[in-house]
This record gives structure tokens, C-alpha cells and sequence, in this order.
């Protein structure tokens, strides 16, 4: 017992300086050196010279130029699509930028702000860069509402540019629609370019609609295609009207000629 006293009298400052060190580490440890960086902002506070209210107004200003010119530069460039659009396409268009959008029918119709004014009629068709995009149904004096062919109402003949079998296409609320063929055995592969039949009465010939993404052979009633439509409709921010005088009578399927498409 009084070795160890000895001990402990000599050895205690040791023994209390290294408890001390072991128990900081700990807590440190623990707290993730929180308490350092709170008493350091402390500290520091008073020698912290605060940005002045008229420097955050200024940078919040800078910061706002700054995003409109890339918006005004993204708006630029959809605008100069748009004319190489107009420039190569031979049928005359009316320009029209698209001003409503309901979110419950984004992919049944769309507003354009151009009417009977700019010389646009009901049964018109709209396009966009990469093909047909719908049609116009209804028109004011400024404004157009378009059925989209992407909208499960609409009905528009199509054709594989390859073979020329022939069928209709129907809309499924995204950008893909279903292709229904007129022959039980049509000649149709994966990547085949789809655009409107001759026997469409609603769209003139061969307006580009989209490629053929999977083929349905053994569908019933008829054999099925998914087209992923070229035209990107969920993103449309300006279209193109061109005129166009839809027949009156409804669209027929055509009697199928042996050993051959249509």
C-alpha cells in the first residue's frame, strides 16, 4: 500500500494528463470536432468583416443576366432550327409558337398563338423538326388548337416506306404510338421509316412520322408495330402550320393483292 502511494505521488500529474488527452480524443471523436468549429466561428466573428447589402444585391443581379442570356441563347438556337426547318421544307408553313399546354392533356392538343388572321383553317396539318406532329381542329381569329398524334382519339393512315404495307396509326399518351396493319403478314422490320399513306384523308402523302421500334406479328386481331414518333411532342415550343384540305369520305382499308404489299 505505500509503494502504491509512492507510486501514484510521484506518477500523478502523468496519470491525470494522459486521462485528460485520451478523454478529449474521445469526445472529439463523438462530436466530430464540432464544438472546435463552433467556438472558432466564435472567435473569428468580430474580425469578420460582413459583404455589404449593396455587394449581395449585385451578385443576385449578375447571377439573374447570367440566366437569362442562356435562356436567350437556348431560345436563339430553337429559332435557328426552326428557320434550316422552314429553309429545306418544300411545302409553304405558317410559323406559330405553342402558348397552351393543359398538364392533364399534354399529349392530346396543344394552342398555337396564330389563327384565322395568319391565314389558318381547321383540318390544317402541323409539323415540327422531325415530322407531323397533329392536325388543326379548331381555330379563332389568333389562336389554333391542334390534335396531337400522340392523343389515343387520333387516327391517321400510315406506311412503311420500305415495303408500302399499309395500315393506321393510333396514339398511347407518350411518343411511341401503335401501327395497326390492313394485311395479316405484312413485310415490316425493327428501324423501318413510317410516314402518312396516299390513302390518308386527313394528312397528305409521305410526311415523315416516325421508325418502326418492335413488330407484333402474332397480334390479333391484326399484326402490330411500335413507332417511336420523330417528332419530339413533349417538348414542342413552336410548330409549323401547313394548309391542307382533308377529303370528306373516311379512311378505307385497301383490298390486299396477292404475293405483294400495297
Amino acid at each position: 500500500m505505500f509503494t502504491l502511494r509512492r507510486w501514484w505521488d510521484r506518477h500523478r500529474l502523468q496519470v491525470i494528463l494522459i486521462t485528460l488527452a485520451i478523454g478529449s480524443a474521445l469526445f472529439i471523436r463523438q462530436t466530430n470536432a464540432r464544438f472546435i468549429f463552433e467556438a472558432y466561428q466564435l472567435l473569428s466573428r468580430p474580425f469578420q468583416a460582413a459583404p455589404p447589402q449593396d455587394v449581395l444585391v449585385e451578385n443576385a443581379r449578375f447571377q439573374e443576366l447570367q440566366q437569362r442570356l442562356v435562356e436567350l441563347e437556348n431560345q436563339n438556337q430553337r429559332l435557328r432550327d426552326l428557320a434550316g426547318y422552314l429553309s429545306t421544307n418544300s411545302q409553304p408553313g405558317i410559323s406559330a409558337p405553342v402558348v397552351g399546354r393543359s398538364a392533364d392533356h399534354w399529349w392530346q392538343q396543344i394552342i398555337l398563338a396564330r389563327g384565322t388572321s395568319s391565314g389558318i383553317q381547321a383540318g390544317y396539318v402541323v409539323t415540327a423538326p422531325g415530322g407531323v406532329v397533329g392536325r388543326v381542329t379548331e381555330v379563332t381569329r389568333n389562336s389554333s388548337r391542334v390534335l396531337l398524334l400522340s392523343d389515343p382519339s387520333s387516327r391517321v393512315g400510315v406506311t412503311i416506306s420500305r415495303s408500302r404495307f399499309m395500315g393506321y396509326l393510333r396514339g398511347q399518351g407518350t411518343n411511341q404510338a401503335v401501327m395497326e396493319f390492313f394485311d395479316k403478314v405484312p413485310d415490316v422490320r425493327r428501324g423501318d421509316v413510317v410516314v402518312t399513306s396516299a390513302l390518308s384523308q386527313l394528312f397528305p402523302a409521305g410526311l415523315p412520322i416516325g421508325r418502326v421500334e418492335s413488330v407484333n406479328l402474332g397480334k390479333s386481331p391484326a399484326p402490330e408495330a411500335i413507332i417511336e414518333l420523330s417528332a419530339p411532342i413533349s417538348l414542342l415550343e413552336w410548330a409549323v402550320v401547313q394548309p391542307h384540305q382533308p377529303a370528306t369520305q373516311n379512311l378505307q382499308a385497301p383490298r390486299k393483292k396477292s404475293g405483294s404489299g400495297l
